[in-house]
């Protein structure tokens, strides 16, 4: 870790960088941690993970702590994006080299999945169960003060267990042992994206109403937590939050479905899954850090308190790791949420083809589930920083539990 002096910029606070220096940070990624420094409500220091990389207002892989202050853009677009995993007791070497009617029994696992959960703008035909949404409704009287984003209760219904596109996915993978295991990483789909742009728009009103110190071209508009406009706010992220976690799930509840379907019909073995992790890594929540109550804003970050077991994936065709919080005080009980992008998406599309990623991911035994491949270098391995170097970064951070590499893995 590096700090940034705040008598070197003239910020309020420092900056804590998990990175061996300054060269592994870009340009752009810097100024906006400046600005964050600048914020008049930021607490002790603004952090920064080493997976952390150009975002919207934040950086992804930052970590503040706001006095009283909530900040949409410091959450971000995709409002609980984040993990879920699940271990199976069942061995690769145990699926390996079994044929079917479609392929070999990964191949097979890796297409049923894709047919079965709506992946980029696809969702479903029919609405879908959700007891957060059927909880939201019973509850109506507090979000009827947004109008214009109630047609999200509707609208989320059929997106409930759906995977979205960019850098989400469903995987399957092999741990250092042995063992498979399901990972999958997704949000709140078009709930979070639309209450983080309406509540952006009415922050930015707001903050020139009041004359905010904070300039509107930081896009760090603000709400104070005990205005209505930030009590509707939090309450429609928590509703956000409550949806992605349930997104997660249900989707975790169809590919388990189809994993014992197929592997207890082709390879003749009873699946049983182990304790399944569920986390957020976009999200602000009231915590107590050196003794004040603050609003921790985690962009792209997570959670790492002491003890506590959460799940920071790689790149596509690389390596994942189950970790243990290690409690560090100084990043506010946070870590890193992935690898961190290393090309933007357009510039991963510019230096990689779709033939040297698909070789690359042949060549290293994945299996692909995708329904169109000519953006699939958007999100290739080579487009991300080095998993490993990530994880060696934050040693103080967490600490590994399971390595686990993809065998195969569905895209949007």
């Amino acid at each position: 870790m590096f700090v940034i002096s705040n008598d070197r910029f003239d910020t309020k606070v420092p900056v804590k960088v998990w990175l061996q220096s300054g060269e592994m940070l870009e340009k752009g990624c810097l100024e906006q941690a400046l600005h964050l420094a600048k914020l008049p409500f930021v607490r002790r220091w603004v952090c920064l993970m080493p997976d952390t990389h150009m975002g919207k207002g934040m950086p992804i892989g930052g970590v503040i702590a706001a006095r009283d202050v909530i900040i949409p853009n410091a959450v971000g677009s995709d409002i609980g994006c984040g993990m879920i995993f699940a271990p199976l007791n069942v061995k690769l070497e145990q699926v390996e080299g079994i044929t079917t009617g479609n392929g070999s029994l990964i191949q097979l696992l890796i297409g049923d999945i894709l047919r079965n959960i709506p992946t980029g703008v696809n969702r479903y035909k029919t609405p879908q169960k959700s007891s957060v949404l059927d909880l939201a409704g019973e509850q109506m009287e507090l979000y009827e003060d947004n109008p214009e984003l109630l047609f999200l209760m509707e609208d989320g219904y059929y997106q409930t267990g759906t995977l979205g596109g960019g850098n989400h996915f469903i995987e399957l993978q092999v741990d250092e042992e042995g063992f498979l295991g399901i990972m999958i990483h997704s949000g709140s789909r078009h709930m979070g994206k639309k209450i983080c742009d309406v509540f952006h728009k009415k922050a930015r009103v707001l903050n020139e109403k009041w004359y905010s110190q904070v300039p509107d071209e930081y896009r760090l508009a603000f709400f104070p937590t005990d205005t209505e406009e930030g009590k509707q706010y939090i309450r429609w992220m928590n509703l956000a939050l409550d949806y992605a976690y349930e997104n997660r799930q249900r989707m975790m509840e169809r590919v388990m479905e189809l994993t014992v379907k197929h592997l207890k019909k082709y390879a003749h073995v009873d699946v049983e899954f182990g304790e399944v992790i569920n986390c957020h890594h976009n999200y602000a929540a009231i915590e107590n850090h050196y003794g004040e109550n603050v609003w921790v804003h985690r962009k792209g970050a997570t959670p790492a308190r002491a003890g506590e077991i959460a799940v920071i994936p790689g790149a596509m065709g690389s390596y994942s790791y189950v970790v243990e919080g290690l409690g560090n005080p100084e990043s506010f009980f946070s870590s890193s949420h992935g690898a961190g992008r290393s090309y933007s998406r357009k510039g991963a599309m510019e230096a990689f083809s779709t033939e040297q990623v698909i070789l690359d991911l042949r060549e290293h035994q994945v299996v692909l589930g995708k329904h169109k491949k000519n953006d699939v270098a958007e999100e290739c391995r080579f487009a991300y920083k080095d998993i490993d170097m990530v994880m060696e970064q934050q040693k103080e951070l967490v600490k590994p539990l399971k390595k686990l590499r993809t065998v195969g893995v569905v895209k949007g």
